[in-house]
């Protein structure tokens, strides 16, 4: 899994980049199919934005948080992108089409 931070605004410490690639890691243990994700932490006034774009089996999968505080809305993001991923992983396992076999029964007649 390639993951690749930006900064719009912001300089990307290592701390920042530790906590990116730490937190990001959380998806690809739900869902081992992610390619790549991007990142991108942006800071306009007082709101501390962060974007990304998941790349993960021919789907990609967007999601934007913005917070007071750079490290809250990075959580918001990948939980954010976690309900995604894991949803798009229930929908690649679809369990409601599963075909009964009809029950012959011997009645005698």
């Amino acid at each position: 899994m390639q993951i690749n931070i930006t900064g719009h605004h912001v300089e990307v410490t290592p701390a920042l980049r530790a906590y990116v690639t730490e937190k990001m890691q959380k998806l690809a243990r739900h869902y081992d199919q992610v390619n790549s994700i991007n990142v991108i932490l942006n800071v306009e006034k007082l709101q501390q934005q962060a974007e990304a774009t998941v790349s993960a089996s021919g789907r990609t999968i967007f999601a934007a948080e913005s917070a007071m505080d750079m490290y809250a809305s990075i959580d918001k993001l990948v939980d954010k992108l976690d309900r995604q991923v894991r949803r798009h992983k229930d929908r690649l396992t679809d369990h409601q089409h599963i075909k009964h076999e009809p029950v012959e029964t011997d009645s005698g007649f």
